[in-house]
């Protein structure tokens, strides 16, 4: 029975009878074949046209078939050119020898043509599957490398707009091992433009490719709504909104957010399914934990998602120790879990911050852990407020001149205040004047610390003298959410107005609030030391600006910006 497809065929017997034999059984199957006498015309008969299967004769004259076969195995290299021997031998031994020189089947003198024509038939079959799995091979490298390279271009980009931010403050140390080429936690860091600094630590559902796919938009907002002077809810919101719309229902991000305010000394959270953060002394003493107490973004809709945070004081020295779940989710041998306790440990022991991070790889190293998951390890520290500089705004549009002529009046009342920070509106508008661009982070602070008291003292009569220790400071920001979630009246407007002045021109800010009104006079001659964690707020406006005055009992704040046009 020929074969679907004529092969070429080389046979090395240095008989002439049997080569002639051999010549003529296999052309009457179809093959096309080449014959020659010993193994050293063999090889190189296979060099100059590569025939795609041997009958080899074990025996012959000046080089053996042994040899023969070995040189030609090396010469095929990957691709398979099966040999059969051709023996008349029938120990053991030499049979064996036959197969370890590189032979792939042997056949017993004398020859029967039938037997033949299976054997190369099979050999064909074996040869062409050796090819297929061959090309396959070659394929699937090509997609790899393919693969391989999209990847690093993702990742290059997702690299530089993941950490675009400030994660190079000198108050930030951070440690990131990924289990796969992209990280499905997520670490970002930016400056608000009054100089606060949000941090983001976040980790996707699962690692690696799929898990990294939410955290270009997650990026997106949080940079762009940071340098806009969004608060933490408001991004809050966002990031939840984008996620819950984008992301597949099985895939969520737990999350922890905070706001360290350096000028206020204080840090406010927001912590879904993420595990403990600890807030620890100058000392490494352990002074509290930062649990987790909503469940991650993208899970609720906007309707039932819980913004509320938490405020805390952090005064100079005191660090924040966070990390993701790899580190208490890596699994020894026996598969026991790392665990918060032997964490806890770990934190208790550490008596140098610099060594923090070793000591962590360290006692996962004893425990004989495999991380499972990514592990991300991020300390922040609380350094003096002139140590931590919001970056400078660039503008490229290069337009000067006299300053724009106008005002407007921004009023809030009732249910909105519970919702809406007008500040980052307000801020933006201000930003179109060229001559303000120079002091944006001041105009942010000032105005935030005016609507903050507005909001605070005014509208929902809380006393800042609560705000005495680091308990009435807690106590205070509790008792703030807990009017904020009820009902809540009054009202606080905003009034700016442009004017040319001199030789630019200046700003007017005015605020009011609907409130009782306070004592000015007491708060602004308190000394600073009786302050605490109140009062900061009305010195901080005065040094920023170029005049800060409070009237009608305080319920009235009146700010001046002044600048000069560039000639």
């Amino acid at each position: 029975m020929p074969a679907k497809e004529a092969l070429s065929v080389l046979i090395a017997e240095d008989g002439a009878v049997d080569r002639l034999l051999l010549a003529q059984i296999v052309r009457k199957q179809g093959h096309r074949v080449f014959t020659v006498e010993n193994g050293e015309q063999a090889v190189k008969l296979f060099v100059e046209q590569r025939p795609q299967l041997v009958l080899m004769d074990a025996l012959m004259p000046v080089m053996d078939g042994f040899e023969a076969a070995r040189q030609i195995k090396a010469l095929a290299g990957e691709t398979l050119v099966p040999i059969i021997f051709l023996t008349s031998l029938n120990e053991e031994e030499a049979l064996v020898r036959c197969l370890e020189a590189g032979g792939d089947d042997f056949m017993a003198k004398p020859y029967s043509a039938i037997i033949l024509g299976a054997r190369i038939r099979a050999m064909d079959r074996l040869r062409r599957l050796q090819a297929t799995v061959l090309e396959q091979r070659d394929q699937i490298t090509r997609h790899h490398n393919h693969l391989l390279n999209e990847q690093r271009v993702a990742k290059a980009v997702f690299d530089k707009v993941t950490h675009s931010g400030c994660l190079n403050a000198p108050n930030i140390r951070y440690l990131q091992s990924p289990y796969a080429l992209f990280n499905g936690d997520l670490l970002l860091a930016a400056f608000t433009p009054s100089g606060n600094m949000h941090v983001l630590l976040g980790d996707f559902t699962g690692h690696g490719l799929p898990a990294a796919v939410g955290a270009m938009p997650l990026a997106e907002v949080f940079y762009g709504m940071t340098a806009k002077g969004y608060g933490l809810v408001e991004i809050l919101r966002e990031m939840n909104a984008k996620l819950k719309r984008i992301l597949p229902v099985d895939m969520f991000c737990c999350a922890l957010l905070l706001n360290l305010s350096f000028q206020r000394q204080t840090v406010e959270v927001w912590s879904g399914g993420m595990p403990d953060g600890y807030r620890l002394s100058a000392e490494g003493e352990m002074l509290s934990c930062l649990s987790s107490c909503h469940l991650p973004l993208g899970i609720l809709c906007a309707e039932h998602f819980d913004d509320s945070t938490e405020t805390l004081p952090l005064q100079e020295g005191e660090r924040l120790f966070l990390l993701s779940d790899g580190v208490a989710d890596t699994c020894n041998e026996q598969d026991q879990l790392f665990g918060v306790d032997r964490l806890g440990e770990v934190l208790t022991g550490n008596r140098d911050v610099e060594r923090l991070f070793d000591e962590v790889h360290q006692a996962l190293a004893r425990f004989g852990g495999r991380p499972r998951d990514d592990i991300s390890l991020l300390d922040i520290r609380m350094l003096e407020p002139q140590c931590q500089l919001a970056p400078a705004v660039v503008y490229s549009d290069g337009l000067h001149g006299a300053p724009l002529e106008w005002s407007l009046r921004f009023e809030l009342r009732d249910q909105s205040l519970k919702s809406l920070n007008p500040v980052p509106y307000l801020l933006q508008l201000l930003q179109e004047i060229h001559g303000l661009r120079a002091v944006t982070g001041a105009l942010h602070s000032v105005l935030s610390e005016l609507y903050s008291n507005a909001l605070e003292h005014g509208v929902l009569g809380l006393d800042s003298r609560l705000k005495c220790d680091a308990q009435g400071f807690a106590q205070y920001y509790h008792e703030r959410n807990r009017r904020l979630s009820g009902k809540v009246e009054g009202c606080v407007s905003i009034a700016l107005r442009v004017e040319p002045h001199a030789a630019g021109g200046r700003l007017m800010i005015e605020v009011r609030d609907s409130g009782a009104g306070f004592d000015v006079e007491r708060v602004l001659s308190s000394p600073v030391k009786e302050q605490a964690f109140s009062g900061r707020g009305l010195n901080l406006v005065r040094r920023l600006s170029r005049d800060a005055r409070w009237l009608d009992g305080g319920r009235r704040a009146c700010v001046e910006f002044a600048w000069e046009v560039q000639a």
